[in-house]
């Protein structure tokens, strides 16, 4: 027999049984604890990415715990063929605490930016405008990684190899309402914005802008569709981004967060702009199970408490002071604080993966970014004491940077 022993305990990339699509850092974690996780052999990190913003709620919370597991022990799994009470439930929740009268469920935020994109389109269809099937996106957006969100994302880095992309969306720069009323057509069917960028840097979307936008989807019959994968659920301290602005979309995707760990995604739409989604339009077979729906509830229950969400804003007012400091004492490897709340990052004067790796042997996690960003994402429920272990540990990384490579001035 061939000596597999030797292939299966070597961790290279080519002789993983995994696919190579992922650049996975050389740690594995065993256990975790609210905003702590604890490496296979021993070591105690700070989570400060959430799983990209997905651990709402940190890790082993007891309340998404208990609400897991009552519900394995009553029912799993039985098909959007009959009701499910948990979704009904959610859905009223999510429908009672946002501009939504309709929500679609699905396991990803990727799923729910194509049920957005199908809403759109549909919307148009059954209004009599079937030629409204374009939609105009931003430079530097993400929206996932299906064959129609890369074509929604715009970029050639992540679908080189891949043609034919889907087609029906114009991107325009970011920020720039002239090309954005310059793109619209009689083909143009929504707008889709992210109203903070994540992926791309960390970047806000200003109200004034929001409110264009909003004045140019009245004034062309456009639907305005607002991407809050990583935005929502109480990230920026509001239960989702928009909600500083106070200028609502007619569609929204949600996904990461809302299921605090469990692949849980939601597509939330007014019901005009639902009004296509007739049976047979659109399905999941796991989306809306009972078991997300039991944890994605719990977390609701938790995150849309004011008082939780005042939480949110003071530790991210006080996370981003402490950030602060440490780019006026290390200007030659940090230039800038970026964000809202706990969806913050540092724009990096050094490469961004030095960054990132040297605050992992400093013991704290982060998430690379575009524009040479780091992501801090810590879990909702992360303390003030928690930051201050934070900056200490950022602290010993950026000096590591600074001391093992010369670095261009901050620009």
């Amino acid at each position: 027999m061939a000596p597999v022993t030797d292939k299966a305990t070597d961790k290279a990339p080519e002789n993983s049984p995994l696919y190579g699509v992922f650049a996975r850092a050389p740690v594995a974690f065993a256990r975790g604890e609210g905003a702590w996780l604890e490496t296979t052999d021993g070591r105690r990190l700070l989570d400060f990415s959430s799983g990209i913003a997905v651990n709402a709620l940190g890790h082993a919370h007891p309340v998404l715990v208990k609400a897991l597991t009552d519900q394995a022990g009553k029912l799993w799994h039985v098909s959007n063929l009959y009701q499910i009470p948990e979704q009904e439930a959610l859905a009223a929740r999510l429908v009672a605490l946002t501009f939504a009268d309709k929500v679609f469920f699905g396991n990803s935020g990727a799923e729910a930016v194509e049920c957005a994109i199908k809403t759109v389109r549909r919307y148009h269809f059954v209004s009599g405008h079937p030629e409204k099937n374009r939609i105009i996106t931003f430079a530097g957006a993400f929206h996932g990684r299906t064959l129609a969100a890369l074509s929604a994302t715009g970029s050639a880095k992540y679908s080189e190899g891949m043609a034919p992309m889907p087609d029906g969306f114009d991107q325009v720069p970011f920020g720039d309402i002239k090309a954005v009323a310059a793109a619209i057509t009689p083909a143009t069917a929504a707008i889709m914005i992210e109203p903070i960028q994540g992926e791309g840097g960390v970047r806000l979307v200003p109200t004034a802008f929001l409110r264009e936008l909003r004045e140019l989807c009245e004034k062309h019959g456009l639907l305005l569709v607002y991407d809050e994968v990583q935005s929502g659920v109480g990230r920026t301290g509001k239960l989702f981004a928009y909600q500083w602005s106070g200028i609502e979309p007619d569609v929204m995707t949600v996904a990461k967060g809302i299921g605090g760990g469990f692949p849980l995604g939601a597509c939330l739409a007014t019901a005009e702009a639902a009004k296509g989604m007739t049976p047979g339009m659109h399905n999941s077979t796991f989306g809306g199970n009972p078991l997300a729906m039991a944890v994605g509830k719990a977390l609701i229950d938790v995150v849309a408490d004011e008082a939780f969400l005042e939480h949110v804003r003071d530790v991210g007012i006080y996370m981003k002071q402490r950030l602060a400091g440490l780019v006026d004492s290390h200007p030659g490897v940090v230039a800038e604080v970026r964000g809202e709340g706990l969806l913050s990052g540092l724009r990096c004067v050094a490469p961004v993966a030095d960054v990132v790796a040297a605050m992992r042997d400093a013991g704290i996690l982060g998430a690379p970014a575009g524009e040479n960003v780091v992501r801090l994402l810590p879990p909702l429920i992360v303390t003030n004491a928690e930051i201050d272990e934070a900056i200490a540990r950022l602290e010993t990384a950026l000096t590591a940077v600074a001391r093992a490579q010369p670095v261009a001035k901050a620009g």
